[in-house]
């Protein structure tokens, strides 16, 4: 099996912490560090890992003013829970980058909106099983 750990930048991991777990209907828990956090699904699983941004140096994780924040990445998430979603995500933000739609390359529903930090995300619903 394997797993990727998708890593973004952002200037406060305990409010990105927050407002991703808010966003995916997770519960509410404290990210590991001040300067890192991993956002998990209820069975465990990464779903993304927030790091703050001129922690440790790393090369690609400096500040905003060494680059566009969010340039170049798209972050999808796929749910089964989509109105729920819909409904979180209107209470996170003001606007939408994207109202909800069907997808014609998919045929599901998704929205698109901006995290905290710039990154542009899209939530998209599961198929019907």
């Amino acid at each position: 099996m394997k797993r990727t750990w998708t890593i973004i930048g952002v200037d406060d991991v305990s409010s990105s912490f927050n407002w991703y777990q808010s966003l995916l209907g997770l519960p509410a828990t404290l990210p590991g560090h001040p300067y890192f956090g991993q956002i998990l699904d209820t069975d465990g699983t990464v779903l993304l890992c927030l790091h703050e941004l001129g922690a440790h140096e790393h090369p690609s994780l400096m500040r905003p003013d060494h680059g566009t924040p969010g340039n170049g990445l798209l972050l999808f998430f796929r749910v089964d829970d989509f109105d729920q979603a819909l409904h979180r995500a209107r209470s996170l933000v003001t606007r939408f980058e994207q109202e909800p739609d069907i997808n014609p390359d998919t045929q599901t529903r998704e929205f698109s909106l901006r995290d905290p930090d710039g990154y542009y995300v899209t939530i998209s619903a599961l198929p019907a099983a």
